[in-house]
């Protein structure tokens, strides 16, 4: 047998060797995964790890995924086999770390199965593709004492989340049930609650009832959501309590809101010095109704007590974070500093809280600024024992500004906003944790009004003044987050439409959400939703854009007031042609009219040429960077092999000289 032949037959033993190995490790030893992404998304997070060290019984997870019936799909159906993927390697992961009592079985249901009916037995959502093919994609769990839990469909607006909704999954098929959250709110957040009469009275006469807001929709998932009313005595049968944008509450409703905290009751508040949501009823129709709606709430009355303020019509600004963009139809993006994009790098996330350390990106819209205030009522004993810790801040560049009234805030000027507003030397506070034993704001308690049938005539009725009294102090810490935006939970900042409905931005979401799981005790879970929620901030870019604009700045500025003075002399001189009648076609107005015209196109072009320059300027710069980034790696490895070729070089010749000595 010659050399080559030997050669062939080595290689294909070798082959052979290598499959076989291959295949039997494939079967018989746990594979080795190395997770390479940057929030380490294949890997469980400490508080799935947390949940899944607490089971003391089995759980089934049966994954539903039409695999079979995907590929006969549109493409919205095929992209999901990637999803899939994924989901699959993250469940391998939670059966690894459960050491056996989490079991996953994979089906994939085809059409008239026993896996088909039961995929629809338990609720799992169904998207037929053709006249037989349905296409599932979900989760069942089921604990041995015969509690069943559903993910009905793994939409692609909550990849993100994937991890927490499986462990929440888990951890509340085996533990909890569900916290009932109560909202008090101004604003129609739980929509219109209306019975199925007068919903069908509304759809005849061509109304739509409102829909809940998104982020209600979401908690529904979660917890029991209940509506409190703006005019309650007393707040009882909810375990958690949710303020939002209150608006010249009564006195009873402060002191039942006053004693719910007192009682170690978690309260959320969100307040808005002007939120853009609220608005009037028929607004295109009542521009004077817009102008004199109040869109500004507060609880300072509260606040004040529990040792914080919010100064009206005051906002937080902070140039660094300022965001761009577009106020009106068919105009450019413009950067607005009260549209704040909040990230980790301007430290505006507090690290030392768990409902804010992992967050990666938050908007708020003209929000408040909140102060930490002493009340004089409070002993200083009990001021002692309250903690006020800033959750979400500013930079150090931030400050305040302030609006000379509704009309501004209704026709936003982004660049004299911007030019008005001056840098700070210290974060402005927009979210606040406070803890500890407070105080009522009402220590006499309050008087209310109730009626009772005069007994003299059955047809009237008495009005009596009752005192109500209640806690003066908490007998247990309390908990109060307060946010002073409410518009950063809205659908237009928290979510976007997309082909499966709305999809999650950012961490707006997650932030209240978190607030929400954090002060009822879910700590574990707080700690798994924002991983993966990431969106690397371009910092670099980003300041080379703020650079540009802050150079040509002055001259941009310079443009638009020679534009609008040409502009208004133009404006005079029709109103001179209009009024004169000495003057006729062909005369010095019309002559000057076609001049400033003139001259106002040539300021545009200048003005157009400006930011020109100044867009091809960020390009080239943004070229570069890519271009560095491009060549970083092949220059790298080639000076490595240059200095292990040189390495080689002289070892050789070290040899050389050493063996012919020898």
């Amino acid at each position: 047998m010659n050399r080559t032949i030997r050669a062939i037959l080595g290689a294909v033993l070798v082959l052979v060797i290598a499959f076989s190995v291959i295949s039997i490790c494939q079967d018989t030893v746990a594979p080795l995964k190395v997770d390479i992404t940057d929030q380490k998304l294949y890997t469980l997070s400490d508080g799935t790890q947390s949940i899944l060290a607490k089971l003391n019984q089995p759980i089934k997870a049966k994954l539903y995924y039409a695999k079979t019936a995907s590929f006969k799909g549109p493409d919205q159906i095929r992209f999901f086999n990637n999803y899939y993927e994924f989901v699959k390697a993250l469940l391998e992961q939670y059966v690894a770390a459960s050491k056996g009592l989490v079991q996953l079985e994979v089906i994939d249901p085809r059409p008239f199965s026993d896996e088909e009916e039961q995929a629809m037995k338990y609720g799992l959502r169904r998207f037929p593709i053709t006249e037989e093919e349905n296409f599932f994609f979900g989760l069942v769990v089921q604990t041995q004492f015969g509690v069943e839990k559903a993910i009905p469909f793994f939409s692609p607006d909550r990849q993100n989340f994937v991890e927490y909704d499986i462990s929440y999954l888990i951890d509340t098929a085996v533990t909890r049930q569900k916290k009932t959250v109560g909202v008090l709110s101004s604003l129609p957040v739980m929509g219109d609650d209306v019975s199925g009469y007068m919903r069908e009275m509304m759809m005849r006469q061509g109304q739509q009832p409102k829909p809940p807001w998104t982020i209600i929709e979401h908690l529904r998932k979660q917890y029991e959501v209940e509506t409190v009313p703006t005019d309650v005595n007393d707040i009882n049968d909810v375990d958690i309590l949710m303020v939002i944008h209150p608006k010249n509450l009564p006195e009873k409703t402060l002191f039942a809101i006053d004693q719910f905290v007192l009682k170690g009751g978690p309260t959320i508040v969100c307040v808005d010095p002007h939120c853009f949501a609220d608005v009037p009823p028929q607004m295109p129709m009542q521009m004077q109704m817009q102008m004199q709606h109040e869109r500004n709430s507060d609880l300072n009355t509260l606040l004040r007590t529990w040792g914080l303020e919010m100064p009206a019509n005051t906002f937080a600004g902070d140039r660094s974070l300022a965001s761009m963009a577009a106020i009106r139809a068919n105009q450019r993006p413009e950067r607005i500093i009260g549209y704040l994009n909040l990230v980790p790098e301007g430290d505006c996330f507090s690290t030392d809280n768990v409902m804010t350390a992992e967050l990666n990106q938050v908007r708020f819209l003209f929000s408040g600024v909140l102060k930490e205030v002493s009340d004089p009522n409070q002993t200083e004993q009990s001021g002692a024992e309250i903690e006020r810790a800033p959750l979400i801040t500013t930079s150090n560049r931030g400050n305040t500004f302030s609006v000379s009234g509704p009309y501004e805030l209704m026709f936003l000027d982004g660049p004299s906003l911007m030019k008005k507003f001056v840098d700070g030397t210290e974060p402005m506070a927009m979210g606040y944790l406070i803890t500890g034993r407070l105080e009522s704001s009402f220590p006499d308690g309050i008087e209310v009004d109730s009626e009772s049938p005069d007994p003299n005539d059955p047809n009237e009725t008495i009005t009596a003044t009752t005192q109500l009294a209640g806690l003066t102090e908490a007998q247990e810490d309390c908990t109060v987050v307060v946010f002073s935006d409410v518009d950063f939970i809205t659908d237009n900042m928290a979510y976007q439409n997309s082909f499966f409905g709305k999809m999650v931005v950012g961490d707006n979401s997650t932030l209240l959400t978190n607030a929400i799981d954090d002060v009822s005790g879910s700590g574990d879970l707080v700690s798994i939703r924002s991983r993966g929620n990431f969106k690397r901030p371009f910092v670099v870019v980003d300041e080379i854009e703020r650079q540009a604009e802050a150079e040509t700045a002055e001259e941009v500025e310079k443009i638009n007031l020679q534009i609008a003075g040409f502009q208004g002399e133009l404006q005079s001189i029709i109103s001179s042609a209009k009024e004169g009648q000495e003057e006729v076609i062909g005369s010095s107005i019309v002559q000057k009219k076609k001049e400033l015209e003139l001259k106002i196109l040539q300021a545009q072009r200048q003005l157009r040429q400006v930011k020109m320059t100044r867009r091809e300027r960020i390009e080239r710069l943004g070229n570069r960077l890519r271009q560095a980034n491009m060549l970083g790696a092949p220059m790298v490895i080639l000076i490595i092999a240059i200095v292990l070729g040189l390495r080689r070089s002289v070892r050789k010749r070290h040899y050389i000289s050493h063996a012919s000595d020898a």
